[in-house]
């Protein structure tokens, strides 16, 4: 589903990735460990076609990034900080993100923000939002479409002891019913 080989990268003379190779079969949960400035967030960019500038290939869901597609196809995701519109509700912009693709209803973007621990109600404008509060949201975002990959940077950023082990426990039942997950943390336990 996620295939990796010998993938390099280097920006401004500095190497940051050098020859990564990794392969995640359908429906397979795989973590990555590496402290702060490992190259996580760098690799993670490339197999989702935001950085195009690697050697080596890398295929998800038999699409080859940045030569069949510049984005994978059916791949839900979390990059560094989730961005969102600051001075609206965190469902409107969820439905905001849904009316791209028009996947889904209304019904599947409450259902998807009340599994991650958020109101749909809650008309506070995101700005206002807590770190973790924005965290779920991000998650949200990455689940709502239902998709069959996961590409999830560090996703327990900002998510106290609580609502990580609720956003594991989210994470277990869609690897258990089929989808494929890769994610990186700088904390072990998190991907253990």
């Amino acid at each position: 589903m996620i295939y990796v080989n010998n993938v390099s990268l280097t920006l401004n003379r500095h190497r940051i990735l050098d020859q990564i190779s990794i392969h995640v079969d359908s429906g397979e949960a795989v973590g990555i460990i590496g402290g702060n400035g490992s190259g996580k967030t760098m690799l993670m960019k490339c197999i989702l076609g935001f950085i195009t500038t690697f050697e080596g290939q890398i295929m998800v869901s038999g699409v080859k990034i940045c030569s069949d597609a510049e984005f994978p196809p059916d791949t839900g995701f979390i990059i560094e900080t989730p961005g969102f519109i600051p001075y609206v509700s965190g469902y409107d912009n969820l439905r905001i993100l849904a009316d791209i693709n028009k996947k889904i209803r209304k019904s599947q973007i409450q259902d998807t923000m009340q599994l991650v621990g958020l109101d749909p109600s809650d008309r506070r404008p995101v700005r206002k939002y807590s770190l973790g509060m924005r965290q779920r949201l991000g998650i949200a975002q990455a689940l709502m479409e239902n998709p069959s990959v996961l590409i999830l940077d560090e996703p327990f950023n900002g998510l106290d002891k609580k609502k990580s082990a609720e956003v594991r426990d989210i994470l277990v039942d869609k690897k258990n019913n089929g989808t494929t997950i890769l994610m990186t943390s700088h904390n072990e336990k998190d991907i253990e």
